[in-house]
């Protein structure tokens, strides 16, 4: 374990190089995980960092100190807090964080299952958003299209909570190549859609397709789609936002299944 007490130190300078660039992240394929939660997250799901470091007032805290003693990592760091204070992005950080290596969800299957598909989705907090329902809705591969925020990021992160470990998330992916490969449903939401997402049958296996936060879905992916619904909304909003669509179509699906088996899920 080591002391970081300046700021010539690589290891500092390479936590800042990551905490402070969207491109050295994307070029190290690279993460950083921060706080409690997000870290505990990361080891239950059986994760190993490449480094684990902690504040020295983090330290003081017993959760703290327990997760940096029991969490798997390859390098482990106790920084001076003015350094830490340096790679946090948290405004009161409690004083842990890992850098990890993003996980490789594999090449993409011949046969997808159920997924949703997300092109140039640009705001991390959506972006996290979605990934959370999609993780709670038991949709465990996500495909997301080039021009979509990087996955990882630390606001995609933060929104997600824990959600990404739980999810097959595959960056750049081909998306109309996915839809076609699709043996089910391909479903997108579309403003004025004679159909009403509330009338469809989804039981069976379904790929939800959902657009940019402006543009919406471009027409080479929106022609995959094998069905095009709108959701009802008897108030005077325009339209949702596309975090709100996506957690809506998602449990709705949830809903039909559970009354198909007769199980109920209490709310958290």
């Amino acid at each position: 374990m080591k002391h970081v007490q300046s700021r010539d130190n690589p290891l500092f300078k390479m936590l800042h190089r990551l905490a402070t660039s969207s491109r050295e992240r994307r070029e190290h394929r690279a993460a950083l995980l921060e706080g409690p939660h997000l870290v505990e997250a990361f080891a239950l799901h059986g994760g190993e960092a490449e480094v684990l470091a902690a504040s020295e007032s983090g330290m003081s805290r017993m959760e703290v100190a327990a997760l940096f003693e029991d969490t798997p990592a390859r390098r482990r760091a106790v920084l001076a807090d003015r350094l830490f204070g340096e790679v946090t992005q948290i405004e009161t950080p409690v004083g842990i964080l890992a850098w990890i290596n993003v996980p490789d969800p594999g090449p993409i299957p011949t046969q997808p299952a159920d997924c949703l598909l997300l092109e140039e989705i640009q705001d991390a907090g959506n972006l996290g958003s979605i990934l959370r329902s999609a993780a709670a809705a038991g949709v465990r591969e996500i495909y997301l299209s080039r021009g979509s925020a990087f996955a990882w990021s630390p606001k995609v992160l933060r929104a997600g909570q824990g959600a990404h470990f739980a999810l097959g998330i595959h960056e750049g992916a081909p998306l109309a190549e996915v839809a076609a490969r699709f043996a089910g449903e391909v479903i997108a939401t579309e403003l004025g859609a004679a159909e009403s997402l509330f009338a469809l049958d989804l039981r069976g296996p379904v790929a939800w397709i959902f657009g940019n936060e402006g543009a919406g879905i471009s027409a080479a992916l929106a022609s995959q789609a094998r069905r095009r619904v709108s959701i009802p909304m008897p108030g005077t909003a325009e339209s949702l936002n596309v975090a709100a669509a996506a957690a809506v179509c998602l449990f709705e699906r949830v809903r039909q299944q559970c009354a198909m088996s007769g199980a109920h899920h209490p709310a958290p």
